[in-house]
């Protein structure tokens, strides 16, 4: 079987050599023209004159086009809003692109695209959520789920506090910067490469901007250097931009951002702003709670929306709230427009609910992870429901922590800690386990689909294409065990493609961590299908094949003619037995190989599509009753995190961190424990450490800047970041849908583990006599700031 093992990522010795191929790394045509985008040096006001003269007087330059060359301003928005690709009157933000600049060269681009006369009357920014709720900016009016009555419960709870944590954005930082390239074909053909990780999306644009079907259109993706979510949505402006150059010169173009101007142009993960009110009881078990989720959207809508839905979705975690009212307000701001990042809005739910859990410990005086296990839903959940009214089935939690809690001696260690933290005092320790729950769909019922193609060749190579793209987290690799499995061979004889928009129509985007669940599960449709057709021919005639050497060429038999062999197989075609490279009805046996060659001399097809969609899903964003279920099932996951703060500076460690992770049955262990890795350490890096910082208003023409925009000035995890001892292990458990191989989805949830990160900061600053509440970033200054406050000093 070539699931449930550990193998290597299929681009892994690419990788490590440099050979791999990205975007920026495909050949490009003699003739290649270059583009940058000239962009706004102010956060808002009215654009009063472009004069793009002294650009197209600059050396190299070809062609530039501004706002006044486009009868009808392309659309870049993921979302029905639209989002124009140029600015067109008012600039929104800092560094919306003015105007594109084709040159020969990409230096020779970005050198002229600094050469325009701008003239703006600037307006005042609105660059804060208190801005934009004090000028009423709103995406949308707000949205509100309740379950219960929670004002009636808060009113009767022995215990109730009020608090408020506000948590920053993120950048991205894949590796691979934003990148795309366009190749006029015949007549409207456009052939589009590009670093995306919604193929048909980008398909779909180019094609409104051309004016052009979508079959005109084929998109290419071998593969991404990481998106975490920023190539969703933030490509689209990149391959519009090619295509209609492309378009107007007949040559190939391509783009790409330097490092500071993906920063500044592309979007982020959204900040938010959680008011919070909860009564509970004495062992802290929450009897009714009160969310306001205020979240930067940023300029425009992007797939802000959905991300606000998510946060909402996941403001339970892995607890049970009796009543519970939700409200979400959707703010616009003179700021990049904020998009899709690993986890969709509902790492910022997630931690809403556990800096309640933590706020309530420290009201009573407990130990957080009792609080946490006191209001966990009950083991099986049967009756119990989310604050969106979905049944919880699956619920695992409480055993997966009492294993966790465990395996790494929390009980031992937080004795050991607080007698630690009694005899020092400058270096004080914190520890925190924190659990998630996930869950496993896109919200847009819609997406939940994916397709497949397979061949299979006559010497028993197979080669598959699918919907989802490869950013290096595996999943060719998990699809190639699929194909494998199926028809019983190594993996090593299944190639995937590259990720095509004429091979695999209408993609849904790689995505919400459904890419080995729904991409897995077309391929196997296909690969199934061609099987029994093989199975069928093979169990109802007598099969003729050509035996073959080693290195495929047909052996000879004793008069020097091609040694032809036969068989027949006596069972049925369900019990026809394909594996170890071989197929046999447990008495007579042929090389897969050989089968191939036989089904294709019986003129059987080799070939077939595959298709799936994800069942039992019911939701409307709006409704307010009836069926509810956003999500096919649940993962789950739980993380200890051990640091140390040092209170006369701020500066601080992560000495230790425990995982036990639930990935169902997992498709391969070694590429889903990498993906618990880097996603816990992303997780904290966002919450400790990774600080976006605009320039405040009233700077002169840097307010609302950007000023973290580049890798000197915007910190993320580094190697010795990581925690010192980092134990990751897989909860041995199996999905009760029916996924992939019972497998579950490890993308996003993982993500969440390193809010533990942050309670145990928080829990190391209470160590050290401070009762301040901390927001994310948890940064040394703010740690400093926290503990001090306890001693007046504080900001």
């Amino acid at each position: 079987m070539s699931v449930h093992k550990s193998r290597p990522h299929d681009s892994g010795p690419l990788h490590v050599t440099g050979e791999a191929r990205y975007t920026d790394d495909l050949a490009t045509p003699v003739g290649t023209l270059h583009l940058a985008f000239g962009m706004a040096p102010v956060a808002h006001g009215v654009l009063k004159s472009l004069d793009l003269a002294p650009v197209r007087a600059m050396p190299g330059v070809r062609l530039v086009l501004g706002p006044d060359d486009f009868a009808q301003m392309p659309d870049v928005s993921p979302s029905p809003a639209p989002e124009p690709l140029l600015c067109t009157g008012t600039v929104q933000f800092h560094g919306q692109p003015l105007f594109i600049v084709a040159a020969d060269t990409h230096l020779q681009a970005r050198h002229a695209a600094r050469a325009a006369g701008i003239e703006i009357d600037e307006l005042p920014p609105i660059l804060t959520i208190d801005d934009a709720l004090a000028a009423k900016r709103f995406l949308e009016e707000p949205l509100e789920w309740e379950k219960g009555a929670p004002d009636a419960a808060l009113t009767i709870a022995p215990h109730r506090v009020q608090g408020r944590i506000e948590v920053g954005g993120q950048e991205h930082f894949y590796l691979e910067g934003q990148a795309a390239m366009a190749v006029p074909g015949d007549g409207d053909e456009m052939v589009v490469h590009a670093s995306t990780q919604h193929p048909s999306e980008i398909q779909h644009k180019v094609a409104h901007a051309l004016h052009v079907p979508f079959a005109e259109v084929s998109v290419q993706v071998r593969r991404m250097g990481g998106g975490f979510g920023g190539k969703e949505s933030q490509g689209n402006a990149l391959a519009i931009s090619c295509a209609l150059v492309a378009r107007k010169t007949g040559r190939a173009v391509k783009m790409r951002y330097d490092r500071d101007d993906d920063m500044m142009i592309t979007g982020k993960r959204h900040e938010i702003r959680i008011d919070y009110d909860v009564g509970f009881d004495d062992q802290g078990r929450i009897a009714g709670v009160l969310f306001d989720h205020y979240v930067r959207c940023g300029w425009s809508a992007d797939l802000s929306l959905p991300v606000a839905d998510r946060a909402m979705l996941h403001a339970d975690n892995a607890y049970n709230l009796p009543t519970a009212r939700i409200r979400s307000t959707r703010l616009l701001t003179n700021t990049c427009s904020n998009t899709a990042f690993r986890g969709f809005g509902g790492p910022q739910g997630v931690v809403g609910i556990e800096r309640v859990i933590d706020h309530i410990a420290a009201e009573l005086n407990l130990d957080p992870l009792d609080v946490r296990r006191a209001n966990f839903y009950a083991a099986g959940a049967v009756g119990q429901t989310t604050p969106y009214g979905m049944q919880i089935e699956d619920n695992v939690i409480n055993e997966l922590v009492q294993e966790l809690s465990d395996t790494s001696d929390y009980t031992k260690r937080r004795a050991e800690i607080a007698d630690y933290n009694a005899r020092s005092p400058v270096l004080k320790r914190g520890l925190a386990l924190t659990p998630v729950k996930f869950g496993i769909s896109f919200t847009l019922t819609q997406l939940n689909q994916a397709g497949a193609l397979v061949h299979i060749y006559t010497d028993g190579s197979i080669r598959l294409n699918h919907g989802g793209t490869e950013m290096g987290q595996g999943l060719f690799t998990k699809v190639a065990s699929v194909a494998a499995d199926v028809f019983g061979v190594d993996s090593a004889q299944v190639k995937i493609t590259a990720t095509d928009t004429t091979k695999v129509p209408n993609t849904s985007a790689t995505a919400a961590s459904s890419g080995s669940d729904l991409n897995g599960m077309a391929v196997q449709a296909a690969c199934k299908t061609v099987r029994a057709r093989m199975a069928d021919y093979l169990c109802n005639a007598t099969v003729l094949w050509h035996a073959r050497d080693a290195d495929g060429h047909d052996l000879l038999d004793r008069d020097g003619k091609p040694d032809r062999r036969e068989h027949s197989f006596n069972c049925a075609p369900a019990d026809l037995i394909f594996n170890g490279d071989m197929v046999s009805d447990g008495t007579n046996t042929i090389p897969f190989w050989a089968a191939a060659q036989a089904c294709y001399a019986a003129r059987i097809s080799l070939s077939s599509t595959g298709y799936y969609a994800t069942p039992k899903l019911e939701w409307d964003r709006l409704k307010r009753s009836g069926p509810r279920r956003p999500f096919f099932y649940f993962a789950y996951g739980a993380a200890v995190t051990e640091v140390a703060v040092d209170t006369l500076t701020g500066e601080n460690r992560i000495l230790r961190t425990d995982i036990l992770h639930d990935c169902g049955r997992s498709l391969n262990p070694a590429l889903d424990i990498g993906q618990i890795e880097g996603a816990y350490v992303q997780g904290a890096g966002w919450l400790t450490m990774e600080e976006l910082v605009w320039t405040p208003a009233g700077r002169g023409n840097l307010g609302g800047a950007l000023s973290t925009h580049a890798p000197s000035t915007y910190k993320i995890p580094g190697c010795s970041d990581r925690p010192k001892t980092f134990n990751v292990a897989l909860f041995q458990n199996e999905n009760v849908e029916d996924t992939i191989h019972k497998s579950k989805a490890v993308g996003e949830p993982p993500f969440m583990l390193g809010i533990s990160a942050l309670m145990a900061l928080q829990d190391a600053v209470r160590a050290a006599g401070s009762d301040v509440m901390l927001d994310a970033p948890a940064t040394p200054e703010r740690l400093l700031n926290a503990i001090e406050t306890a001693n007046g000093a504080g900001w």
